[in-house]
């Protein structure tokens, strides 16, 4: 997966997380998220770009982000499920033609979560609730 390392110098000026807006943090988070199945894929497989593309889709689309979060939210601690929450009850301009809005919701506070824990630096945390992620996408 990513080198910790990286994580960590992406992060070294603190900021604080609870200014910014659930939607900001869904959008780094998507970001964020994105980057670690990109990485996964393309260790796993070295095919075209475009057949790379496909294969992300089972790990980036609403509905599998949905899935996601209904497997780990139970290792989850309050103060994630509180962001979570945020991040899912927040008013979003778009949503994806072939998402379902339930879905969406969830998505999006999915990827709030994972744009707080990466702004917050708790690289460790987030780099566990990833590699979860995908372990759990990977063996539907």
């Amino acid at each position: 997966m990513m080198k910790k390392e990286i994580l960590e110098k992406a992060n070294e000026d603190k900021i604080n997380v609870n200014l910014y807006s659930p939607v900001i943090l869904a959008y780094i988070g998507d970001a964020v998220y994105e980057m670690f199945v990109r990485t996964k894929l393309v260790k796993e497989n070295n095919v075209q770009v475009n057949k790379l593309q496909k294969m992300s889709i089972q790990y980036v689309k609403a509905s599998a982000q949905a899935n996601i979060y209904k497997r780990i939210e139970e290792i989850l601690t309050e103060e994630e499920k509180k962001v979570f929450k945020r991040g899912k009850n927040a008013k979003v301009n778009t949503m994806a033609k072939n998402a379902d809005p339930i879905d969406y919701m969830i998505a999006t506070g999915f990827e709030c979560l994972i744009g707080w824990l990466y702004l917050q630096g708790r690289n460790d945390r987030l780099i566990e609730i990833i590699n979860i992620s995908l372990i759990k996408v990977s063996n539907k």
